[in-house]
């Protein structure tokens, strides 16, 4: 392409157009950190690394909270105020009946602290429900799922797009049964539950994921320390670098040691503030009437509670005061620090117990541990500060992550790691589980030939012991139907308070059908046992994936004839390193995790084995002290290598007999492994869960709801609309780009029409459905309809018009340009260039004529100059130029001639070149401006060397360099 042609493209680089690419498919996914008293909620989605999600007053956390009243569900603030007005139908801190029976303590101490509620119990599970009235009933795990669903509607408006994919927080001393109640909620919300993590394993994983720098083969040990509303918990985290199969060298969190009090935290403080205030209106005997009594007055006392110990955090007094507590009686009373810290002088001496805890659990003392660090919201009172400090050691308690969103922020990092939709820099995460898991089985016994039953109890998961993990134990001598228990193990660390909570310790019974039928058919061969394969997957659930019996038996295989090809084959492959199938299986990576068997008992076999490996190890220790004397003589290792000599030159002796013994050996059997599947019967001993009706019924349930919700918010937003409708129209009829294009009749006839409007909407809006809502609003744009059309395409004329005139004289540029090109490079034909010619003439006059037409109208009137058409010239204008356009952009420029020149000898023998050839060779040497600056051409004469008997006229030799820029 010439120069002129990279100009003329320059010239129309206005007309090209970027195309956006169009939206992805949603791949967001968020976290729910799920306190007792506040949830916060993080997304990640393309754009949007990690966030914290504000709910619709534009905070930072909301409270877990619900009210259902008759008609409509409120959640978060909205539901916090109206506790004092209704509390019996508002609902929070219920996550303490989750997984509970209802003879757990922490049930009835739910029931002393908040008597309003009406908590009965489910005769079929064990466990207990909120009753509000004949018809209306609700489980702790459906108040549970609705306000994981609010949470997720929080998420989508700040995502702008559907999410489904979540990991959730739980305390990490949650078992078994209230992991699974949480997963049961998480269903019926709708939501895909990616993990249950553990809060202290969230807020270590985000420790470590803003310092991956600071993280290295050296062994850092960090305590965190976490006081929430409900429970307290201390954990004691390693960080190191660690090398994995997938990704190389990479961090990785530990979870080392874990100590909790269930019943330490913030609202145990609230409650007692809140008597120690009811004891003090009561003494100013205002009323007869005992405050405790009245639910709504202990509701308002218990906020303004909360509202105290947070101010006394910061201050050493503070006035507590409730305008009309009970029977229109104000209450006003002075509350000192000191007063508080006197009252929960025995909660604070409960700080240290977590700290111990962890550090027995982990093994380690406080010189180990190299920071401290607070998280949670109630680590703010001074008192737990100081005590936490007695108890560390420390010269200062660690600040430098946020205590309330850390949880959150490292949740959601672990929801985009295990979404196929996001890659993540890799963070190793072990976590542990609190509390260990053993399998307990019955066997008959026969000892000097009294047979008696034997209880066995076999460790499944130690205490602390990593997960996600595979187990797999072996029962070997049952050959007929059995079952066994699958129960927690040793809790001796627990105090009897904290047992009492924990609930039922047996798990599972587990009953085993066809194991006999197996051993009659298989009894030729050999059995290897009873397999039950277990799996405590990330959420650090446990489960029976299945159990089957092994049996093995032996199978002679017929020697084949290997062909000549075989043999070649096998030959070169053991010359080139060719490995054994055995060694390629242990090399595999294997993408399944290896599954740990667990024996049931230890075998003789074991215990030789283990003898042979210690005599092993004496003679190993003595075979190297005689090396080491060796070594220290001269004539040893003359002798030693001599006998090396000797050796080797056996071996190749022995080597080359092998192939001829091999041969004549007969094939060794090969071994037969079957398996067949036993049918295992569970049923759960801790907490049942809900039936596949039931679990229909809640999901009717709650979607019955969230239905209802919408409808009215749809109701509301119709309404909002039309009243919003009605002020801005009657607003816009007194302005002046209004008043300009209508009557005044129109003007008093739009006018009556909103008037009858807002007259009905105040009359019966509150009654009308939203269909009703909808029409009267269609009504009334239909009557303003003509009135916003005139204005409408006023507003739009200047700019249109503006890009119209724009593209005209671009146009007329191209094709003057376009036309200088047609003698020199025809690119366009005459047809395409006089098709452009007469559309850019046909515009230009249609808009003089259509302008002039226009301006003979009054402005009331409908106008002839349309936006619409004024689009419809420019897209026929912009479709014509781009044709031609792209046309020019994708030409092949057409090869030049080979110039030619005229040569003729001069009386001294020196040739000369014509200037005819000379200008020929330096037109076909330029380069369009963006090219390189093309190299110094040698002289003429240099290009055309004198041959012996040549003609006058003949075709000069190119250099390497000219030749290299004809291919460019």
């Amino acid at each position: 392409m010439g120069p002129r042609m990279w100009t003329l493209c320059a010239l129309l680089s206005v007309f090209l157009v970027v195309l956006l690419p169009s939206p992805t498919e949603s791949v967001a996914v968020m976290s729910v950190d799920l306190g007792s008293e506040w949830m916060k909620i993080a997304i990640v989605k393309p754009g949007v690394p990690m966030e914290i999600v504000l709910n619709k007053e534009s905070r930072r956390k909301t409270p877990c909270a619900v009210a259902l009243k008759d008609n409509e569900r409120l959640f978060g603030d909205s539901a916090v105020g109206l506790a004092p007005k209704n509390p019996k139908v508002t609902f929070r801190y219920f996550q303490d009946l989750i997984g509970k029976r209802e003879e757990n303590p922490q049930v009835e101490d739910f029931r002393k602290r908040f008597p309003e509620y009406n908590v009965l119990r489910d005769e079929e599970r064990g466990t207990v429900f909120f009753k509000l009235s004949e018809e209306l009933t609700y489980t702790p795990e459906e108040l549970l799922a609705m306000i994981l669903n609010y949470s997720r509607t929080l998420a989508e408006e700040f995502a702008e797009q559907p999410i489904k994919d979540v990991v959730i927080t739980v305390p990490a001393f949650f078992n078994q049964a209230e992991r699974r109640a949480v997963l049961q909620a998480a269903k019926l919300a709708g939501l895909k539950v990616l993990q249950l993590i553990n809060d202290n394993t969230a807020v270590a994983l985000n420790y470590g994921v803003f310092r991956r720098k600071d993280i290295n083969a050296t062994a850092q040990s960090i305590m965190f320390y976490d006081m929430g509303s409900r429970s307290t918990a201390c954990t004691i985290v390693t960080y190191q670098t660690t090398k994995t199969k997938e990704s190389g060298i990479q961090p990785q969190l530990q979870i080392r040691g874990v100590g909790f009090d269930r019943s330490l935290g913030g609202l145990e403080i609230d409650l007692r503030l809140r008597e120690h205030l009811a004891k003090l209106f009561n003494g100013q005997k205002k009323s007869k009437k005992d405050v405790r009594e009245n639910p709504r007055a202990m509701a308002k006392l218990l906020k303004e509670a909360n509202r105290v110990k947070t101010i006394l955090s910061a201050n050493n007094d503070h006035m507590a005061q409730i305008e009309g507590l009970m029977d229109d009686i104000d209450f006003k009373a002075k509350v000192t620090r000191q007063e508080l810290e006197d009252l929960c002088a025995d909660l604070f001496e409960r700080v240290s117990s977590p700290v111990q805890k962890a550090l027995s659990s982990a093994e380690m003392n406080m010189d180990e541990i190299d920071q401290v660090i607070i998280v949670g919201g109630s680590t703010r009172i001074p008192k737990v500060q100081e005590h936490l400090l007695k108890a560390v050691g420390k010269e200062e308690l660690g600040k430098n992550i946020n205590a309330d969103e850390a949880a959150a922020m490292g949740a959601v990092y672990q929801a985009a790691a295990l979404s196929k939709a996001f890659k993540v820099k890799p963070f190793v995460v072990r976590d542990a589980a609190v509390f260990p898991i053993q399998v307990e089985f019955t066997r008959e016994v026969e000892e000097e030939n009294v047979k008696s039953l034997k209880h066995n109890k076999r460790i499944l998961f130690q205490r602390l012991a990593p997960y996600p993990q595979r187990k797999v134990i072996t029962f070997n001598r049952y050959t007929d139907d059995f079952d066994f228990n699958i129960n927690y193990g040793d809790l001796s660390f627990l105090d009897a308070d904290d047992l009492k909570i924990f609930g039922s310790l047996n798990l599972t019974t587990v009953k085993l059908s066809g194991v006999g039928e197996s051993f009659q058919k298989k009894a030729d061969y050999e059995s290897k046992g009873i397999k039950a394969h277990f799996n405590m997957d990330e959420s650090g659930i446990l489960s029976l994936d299945r159990v089957e019996a092994v049996f093995e038996t032996l199978v002679e295989e017929k020697p084949e004839q290997e062909s000549t090809l075989t043999k070649l084959g096998n030959t070169i492959s053991s010359l080139f390193g060719g490995g054994s199938t055995a060694e390629s299986k242990d090399n595999a990576t294997d993408t399944v995790q290896e599954e740990e068997e667990v024996p049931t008992e230890p075998t003789k076999e074991e215990d030789q084995e283990s003898a042979t490996q210690a005599s092993d190890q004496k003679e190993s220790d003595t075979k190297a002290e005689g090396h080491k004397e060796d070594d220290e003589k001269k004539e040893g290792e003359k002798e030693s290598k001599d006998t090396k000599d000797k050796e080797e030159t056996a071996k190749e002796a022995e080597s080359s007999k092998q192939p001829e013994e091999e041969a004549k050996k007969p094939a060794a059997p090969k071994k037969q492994k079957l398996v067949d599947e036993i049918g295992a019967g569970q049923t759960i001993n801790d907490i049942p869960d809900l039936d596949e009706d039931e679990v229909k019924k809640s999901i009717k349930k709650l979607q019955d709801l969230t239905e209802r919700d919408l409808e009215k918010q749809e109701r509301e937003k119709a309404a909002n609309s039309l009243e919003a409708f009605i002020f801005e129209t009657q607003d816009k009829l007194g302005q002046s780009e209004f008043r300009k294009v209508s009557t005044k009749d129109q003007r008093e006839e739009i006018s009556s029409k909103l008037g009858q409007a807002s007259t009905w909407l105040e009359d019966e809006g509150y009654t009308a459905t939203t269909k009703e809502l909808k029409d009267k609003l269609s009504e009334l744009k239909k009557a303003c309809k003509s009135l916003f059309f005139k204005v409408e395409e006023r507003r739009k004329w200047p700019d249109k018009l503006a890009t119209l005139d724009s593209l005209l004289n671009h146009s007329s540029i191209f094709l003057k340009s376009a036309r200088m090109l047609i003698d020199e490079d025809p690119i366009f034909t005459e047809v395409e260039l006089n098709t452009l010619e007469k559309l850019i003439n046909d515009t230009g006059v249609w808009k003089n004529e259509t302008l002039a037409e226009q301006a003979k109208l009054p402005a009331t009137e409908k106008p002839v100059l349309l936006s619409k058409d004024i689009e419809q010239k420019l897209a026929a204008l912009d479709r014509e130029i781009q044709y031609l356009l792209n046309k020019a952009k994708f030409s092949k420029p057409k090869p030049k001639p080979k110039p030619k020149s005229n040569t003729t000898k001069s009386d001294n023998g020196d040739k000369n070149t014509t200037d005819t050839g000379e200008k020929t060779i330096k037109e076909g040497t330029e380069e369009p401006p963006s090219d390189p600056e093309p190299a110094q051409e040698p002289p003429v004469e240099e290009k055309v060397p004198e041959l012996a008997g040549s003609e006058a006229e003949s075709t000069p030799q190119k250099s390497p360099e000219e030749n290299e820029k004809t291919e460019l």
